[in-house]
């Protein structure tokens, strides 16, 4: 089974779902920001992904001040789950960040 931790409104996060599951996937859809995610897998993400996981990109980002910005990202991310990047997809405790071609080539090799 595969966990895959997105926003339900993004664009990103859809496409990847669909995908995943036209190519015989259970799939678990985690919407961040209707199930804020636990203190333990915001570590762990960190821990795999490290500066990566904030999307510094975003509008959000963008409309925080310096001294938000400044904060631990573990913090910043609870506070604000939309600045993570995503799609974070967990397959068997193997996450794996974003949709990228190279991502895609992992999930729907032949």
């Amino acid at each position: 089974m595969i966990r895959l931790y997105g926003l339900k409104n993004c664009d990103t996060c859809r496409k990847a779902l669909k995908m995943l599951k036209a190519n015989g996937f259970s799939v678990v859809f985690v919407d961040v920001r209707a199930e804020p995610l636990s203190p333990q897998d915001l570590a762990r993400f960190q821990a795999e992904f490290g500066a990566a996981l904030v999307n510094t990109r975003s509008t959000t980002w963008r409309g925080l001040d310096d001294l938000a910005r400044a904060q631990d990202p573990l913090v910043l991310l609870a506070q604000n789950p939309a600045l993570m990047k995503r799609p974070v997809i967990d397959r068997d405790g193997g996450l794996t960040l974003g949709w990228s071609k190279e991502i895609q080539a992992q999930y729907l090799a032949p």
